[in-house]
């Protein structure tokens, strides 16, 4: 019984929420354009995020998201900027201060501080219109006011959602507009699961020397011992073009042994497999993965653009797993 009543109030909580959610994309106006156009345009300063109590986590947050998807940011304690942090704001910087309220006693020395300096950019996101940092702000994103979830209404909930929910809408809104892609993306996350998952076939494949390369004309002998000091169970064969023909996999060498004869004198080009598989090398390395399942093979020859007959490097299935890619 108890559970169904956990269950109610969450559902509570989130129903509040998502009000909240659509008060808040309801409210959006010229503000919320200016304010993305400024921080495009921020070219010489920084851009510095404040905040007080949960609003100052909120800020922490988006300076977070900002960062990690192409707008450098960072976070400043406000209750620290009252003792020395102050310096770390300067000319052509933007000042991005959340509140609720907007009349926090921390605030105030930061809003008169950016007041002072007319070369510092300030950005309120507030829900009070009568408040000081709505007043003293260069550009006011004036969030609604919303029902908090839970009794009295006293626990910031709804609010912080609602300004969660507009920081998160103005990193995306920058990272389109300067076309930040999942390349870009990468290069700030190259660890744990997301920088695992972005990375490309051009990321893990075999290149140089250490492709398997044997001409189509050279006999099985030749390409026994190839295969075996690769070490990994395929060849990619070529012609005297250097154009990719075939490939040879050490599965194909027993099944041809098997069947009895010589197969060191045939030629290469009499046992490989032609039109081998070749992906393209900015293709993303779970992508490889789900090809070589879907083909049941473990190894890819890769290209550059529509160049398939021309090998640049090869990618298995052991370097793509070896990566915690699945």
């Amino acid at each position: 019984m108890k559970k169904d009543i956990y269950k109610k109030i969450a559902k509570e909580v989130i129903n509040t929420e998502i009000v909240s959610l659509n008060k808040l994309k309801n409210s959006l106006d010229v503000n919320f354009k200016k304010t993305v156009e400024e921080i495009l345009n921020c070219k010489k300063g920084k851009i510095i995020l404040s905040g007080v109590g949960k609003s100052g986590i909120i800020a922490k947050k988006i300076a977070s998201t900002l960062a990690s998807v192409g707008t450098p940011s960072f976070f400043v304690d406000a209750s620290s900027c009252s003792h020395g942090d102050l310096g770390q704001i300067s000319s052509n910087d933007i000042l991005i201060l959340i509140s609720n309220s907007g009349e926090s006693i921390e605030l105030k020395n930061i809003i008169q501080y950016a007041n002072r300096n007319k070369n510092i950019t300030l950005i309120g996101i507030v829900s009070k219109k009568n408040s000081l940092l709505y007043k003293a702000s260069d550009i006011k994103i004036l969030t609604p006011e919303v029902k908090e979830a839970g009794p009295g209404g006293i626990v910031p909930t709804s609010s912080t959602i609602v300004q969660l929910a507009i920081g998160d809408a103005i990193a995306i809104a920058t990272m389109k507009q300067k076309k930040f892609g999942q390349n870009e993306f990468k290069k700030f996350h190259p660890s744990g699961s997301l920088g695992s998952k972005l990375k490309s076939v051009e990321d893990l494949m075999l290149t140089g020397k250490k492709i398997p390369f044997i001409s189509e004309n050279s006999n099985m002998s030749s390409a026994l011992k190839h295969i075996s000091q690769k070490n990994l169970g395929h060849l990619v064969v070529r012609d005297n073009k250097k154009k990719t023909t075939g490939i040879i996999t050490d599965g194909q060498i027993r099944r041809k042994s098997e069947k009895g004869g010589n197969i060191q004198q045939l030629k290469v080009k009499d046992v490989m497999t032609k039109n081998p598989i070749s992906i393209n090398s900015d293709i993303l390395a779970v992508k490889a993965l789900s090809l070589m399942n879907s083909k049941r093979v473990t190894f890819l020859c890769v290209h550059k653009k529509k160049q398939k007959n021309k090998t640049i490097g090869v990618i298995h299935i052991h370097n793509i797993l070896e990566n915690n890619i699945q």
